[in-house]
């Protein structure tokens, strides 16, 4: 373990980067992590520094003063040596070591040339925030067909509009936020469905009243929509995709209570371009394996349990933001901070906000999780989505495993999860290991559970040259002493196994 590190932070978005500045304010000294090569994460998302002036992305933007507030921390932070900022830096995996955690990560600042790299201190902060959940639906594999948030992070990382006309679709008070970004540039949004139905918000009006910036902010989103002639249709999903090359129309369906379409209500539209999104998935990648305890939350997911102080059932881990249940940057950036209090607390370190402090933000995080508890009792996943799929839907796209398949796998093959299901058909083994198509295997066989991610090895690609370069120097300084261990796992994983065949992958070869 390096002494010059008190804190890994993962992940330089709001709850990352409130973490850093808080325990740097208390004297820490702090490694932050980030694959991404500029902090703020998906949520603050940037066009490249000297891009800024000529691609104005502000009015996309909530937040702006905390995260100016924050990068200007890390700047002062990092010019007095305090703070060690990794950007393009791509964590594969975290263990836990005796004397703290070791986190694996790839240097990717000299893309294609990479460098595998440890980094150690005795506490470990993860805030890596979550991912686009997507529901398959006929059509969704063609070209122009993109998440909800890809379409956002062409907006703010490029001020691209993906399309001329577009489609939204899904559920969740995000797609508001896209929908008046894309008419803002001058694109025909032509329709927006969203599959929940806005009375269902009556059922919590707690929430609601507790937080009036929160249905402020969808009443300014209600304005520009209806400046720009764009309806909302409660209640109504995108069912089918169609096209040739890529997406030229959708057929969007009004739905019963259950989520099942409505018959004769089917009508088509044209596009250029669809965004679909169904809430997020926290991105778990590193905290499954070092085994933290998980809870169910009530959008469906398991995200990662911690007590009123971010602290995970493991000793000196600690999580913040999405991964403990999506809720927005403003409860991300709460919940970075009580974490970087407990790391201050823990290290025998001075409290940075005082009690009043700490009192105020404890409150407002108790708020933003009650708001974010009622969004996702609000928009729920349509019990009834499966019927929108034929069985030659295609729901794991890497391997190309259809819905018909995953049922099999269910009826007759006896699966009852996602992992199951992942053994008989290989739904889950691609290039994306289970991201997009594991909350919709899940959904297929086990909807009534909550999803668990399942526990990977290895949490992003990494080549063999540069795994190859770690395991020589773990051999020559071994130091994790854990079950744990990647390398152990891995050549005890290539000595039990026996080699799968693999078919070629028509998409990946077009691509590649």
């Amino acid at each position: 373990m390096s002494e010059s590190t008190d804190l890994i932070v993962v992940g330089a978005g709001p709850a990352g980067m409130a973490a850093a500045v808080t325990a740097l304010a208390g004297g820490l000294r702090v490694v932050l992590v980030d694959s991404g090569t500029a902090v703020g994460g998906q949520y603050w998302r940037h066009p490249p520094e000297h891009a800024r002036a000529a691609i104005p992305t502000d009015d996309l933007h909530h937040g702006l003063r905390d995260y100016r507030a924050l990068s200007q921390a890390l700047s002062a932070h990092s010019r007095r040596g305090r703070l060690d900022l990794r950007l393009a830096y791509h964590v594969w995996s975290a263990v836990r070591e005796d004397d703290g955690f070791a986190v694996h990560v790839v240097d990717r600042r000299d893309a294609p040339r990479e460098a595998a790299k440890v980094l150690r201190a005795p506490r470990l902060l993860v805030a890596t925030g979550a991912y686009d959940r997507q529901l398959p639906f006929p059509g969704w594999d063609l070209p122009g067909v993109l998440t909800i948030g890809g379409l956002q992070a062409l907006l703010k990382g490029g001020g691209v509009a993906a399309g001329s006309r577009v489609a939204l679709g899904g559920t969740g008070p995000f797609l508001l936020p896209v929908a008046a970004g894309l008419a803002a540039r001058g694109v025909d949004v032509v329709a927006v469905c969203e599959a929940a139905h806005p009375l269902a918000w009556l059922r919590h009006p707690g929430p609601l009243l507790r937080n009036p910036a929160k249905w402020t902010e969808g009443a300014r989103y209600g304005a520009t929509l209806a400046r720009h002639g764009i309806r909302v249709h409660p209640r109504t999903a995108i069912i089918r995709a169609e096209g040739g090359d890529r997406v030229t129309a959708v057929k969007i369906a009004s739905l019963r209570p259950d989520g099942s379409p409505r018959p004769g209500t089917e009508r088509q539209v044209q596009v250029d371009a669809v965004g679909v999104g169904w809430g997020f998935a926290p991105q778990l990648d590193l905290l499954v394996p070092l085994g933290c305890a998980l809870t169910d939350a009530p959008d469906g997911n398991a995200v990662v349990a911690v007590d009123g102080g971010q602290r995970t059932t493991v000793p000196g881990l600690y999580a913040a933001g999405e991964t403990c249940g999506v809720g927005g940057a403003a409860l991300a950036v709460g919940e970075g901070r009580l974490a970087a209090e407990s790391v201050l607390a823990d290290s025998g370190a001075a409290p940075v906000l005082g009690r009043r402090g700490l009192s105020a933000v404890r409150s407002a995080v108790a708020r933003q999780r009650g708001f974010a508890r009622a969004m996702a009792l609000a928009h729920p996943i349509p019990p009834a989505w499966p019927a929108w799929l034929s069985d030659d839907t295609v729901v794991c796209r890497c391997e190309e495993v259809t819905a018909g398949a995953v049922r099999s796998a269910c009826t007759g093959g006896g699966a009852h999860d996602h992992r199951q299901v992942k053994q008989l058909t290989r739904a889950g083994m691609g290039w994306c290991q289970g991201r997009m198509c594991g909350p919709a295997v899940h959904c297929l066989t086990a909807q009534e559970q909550a999803y668990t991610p399942a526990d990977r090895l290895v949490a992003t690609p990494i080549s063999l040259g540069a795994l190859a370069d770690i395991d020589e120097e773990h051999r020559q300084h071994p130091r994790s002493t854990h079950d744990r261990d990647p390398h152990a796992l891995a050549r005890r994983h290539r000595r039990d196994q026996p080699a799968v065949p693999r078919r070629p992958h028509r998409r990946l070869r077009r691509l590649w």
